[in-house]
């Protein structure tokens, strides 16, 4: 059996390295509840000001990443209770707690999802005129669904034929009928949810960065020529260009740098059959999820009226002026400096 994926109840014996272990435990417990309580801050901030209507998947990656969090702090508050695992009680407690199945559904889910939002704003952008006529609403809630389930179906599947109990430890995603079995669904993942993650971030936002800056050219090319000097749409364009590099490289570094342990570790551990310790595994674990604590604040961020919402809930930022006063001073500058103090700020109050 793999040490690493290891849960035990009341029959785990004291280590020398137990107390490293509880502290990196407590640290996976708290990056859950953090995740949890950003993402729904941001989910509510979206509600009230009804951009949740407007932009479903941005939202969708918010209420999964929700759940994601929400199930990873309420597994490790189960493993804090030494709950005695025998029997089908036990078996059931393993598979639907402890296996951390709960948590690793809505995980692949917001993967899924968010290579939906990476395709729609290549669409939206890249193929503008294609978009408006041939993407529907109903093509968005069917995306989102789709991650739902797809993420529940890989999960539930994989947990329920890999986990067992033995002897009073929950053992998961170990069980495996056989090596190549095991070897061939690892590689997969790995390829499915970060190399072909990689390569569409890499394509998507670099053809939208071409789009742009092609439409710049042509601008340029406008006003040489006698056309209107440059104004409002040509600020505008040149913001979007900012926009859209800033997302590219915080949404594709973030993700890059986060989940690339993860999945160092799945392909040392399921596939080349170099088990690191079960620290290793915690420490990741806290890692992958730190980018699910941030990555809804790289999205509702962008959108005014979310920020808005945020701005209000924020004690430290009361005696500043009202956005709609700040807006006329210096839009750019305040955007920016408000987004980096609604993150400064909701992570002193935590």
């Amino acid at each position: 059996m793999e040490f690493t994926s290891q849960t035990t109840g009341s029959s785990m014996t004291p280590s020398p390295s137990r107390s490293v272990g509880f502290y990196l435990e407590c640290a996976v417990l708290v990056i859950g509840v953090v995740g949890t309580a950003a993402n729904a801050l941001v989910l509510y901030a979206m509600a009230v000001s009804k951009q949740h209507k407007r932009y479903k998947l941005i939202f969708n990656q918010n209420m999964l990443d929700f759940v994601s969090c929400f199930f990873l702090g309420a597994t490790y508050v189960a493993k804090r209770c030494n709950v005695n695992l025998s029997g089908t009680p036990g078996y059931w407690l393993c598979l639907m707690v402890f296996s951390e199945g709960s948590a690793w559904g809505p995980v692949v889910g917001s993967l899924i999802n968010l290579a939906a939002i990476t395709i729609e704003r290549y669409l939206k952008v890249v193929h503008h005129v294609w978009a408006k006529k041939y993407l529907h609403s109903w093509m968005e809630y069917a995306a989102g669904t789709f991650a739902w389930v797809a993420g529940t179906v890989i999960a539930a599947a994989v947990t329920t034929n890999t986990t067992a109990v033995v002897n009073g430890a929950c053992y998961s995603r170990v069980l495996w009928n056989s090596q190549l079995a095991r070897t061939a669904y690892w590689i997969w993942y790995i390829l499915s949810f970060y190399v072909v993650m990689l390569l569409i971030f890499i394509f998507c936002y670099g053809q939208i960065l071409m789009a742009i800056r092609h439409q710049a050219r042509i601008m340029a090319a406008h006003n040489a020529t006698g056309g209107p000097g440059p104004g409002s749409s040509d600020a505008q364009l040149k913001q979007i260009q900012t926009d859209v590099i800033k997302t590219m490289l915080l949404v594709s570094v973030l993700f890059a740098i986060t989940w690339a342990p993860a999945n160092i570790f799945m392909f040392l551990n399921h596939v080349a059959n170099v088990h690191p310790s079960k620290n290793a595994f915690y420490v990741i674990v806290f890692v992958s999820y730190l980018y699910l604590c941030i990555n809804p604040f790289i999205y509702a961020t962008k959108f005014e009226p979310v920020k808005h919402v945020l701005v209000r809930l924020i004690p430290c930022n009361k005696a500043t002026q009202p956005p709609e006063s700040i807006e006329m001073i210096a839009p750019v500058r305040i955007q920016v400096v408000r987004a980096i103090n609604i993150t400064h700020c909701f992570m002193w109050c935590f």
